[in-house]
């Protein structure tokens, strides 16, 4: 080969390894304009994450405070219930007592005459 063979073969593998460099270097703007992209979309969807979590949270207070659960409610009914029963034993004794206060009344008049 001669030195001008050398020379054009040495420029044309310059010239593929410049293109190739080149069509490199736009793939990796590409890609790194991407990253970028993909880092907000990441960092927003993180903010709405932590933001759903709050809310979650704090409805989950408002509920815990405001509402009453399954157990706490039957345990609610079942003193509301056993207090209702008291009284109306009390209300049954009261009428047997006051049965008793009118039959001695009764007995105690006598007929004047």
């Amino acid at each position: 080969m001669t030195p001008e063979e050398i020379m054009k073969v040495v420029l044309f593998f310059l010239t593929l390894a410049g293109a190739g460099w080149g069509i490199w270097w736009k793939i990796d703007g590409r890609v790194s304009k991407g990253e970028e992209a993909a880092a907000s979309r990441i960092a927003a969807a993180e903010a709405k994450a932590d933001k759903a979590l709050d809310e979650l949270a704090s409805q989950r207070i408002h509920v815990a405070e405001h509402y009453v659960s399954k157990a706490g409610l039957r345990e609610t009914t079942d003193q509301i219930m056993e207090a209702i029963s008291g009284v109306k034993a009390a209300v049954d004794n009261m009428t047997l007592r006051v049965d008793r206060i009118v039959e001695a009344q009764g007995r105690r008049t006598t007929t004047r005459g």
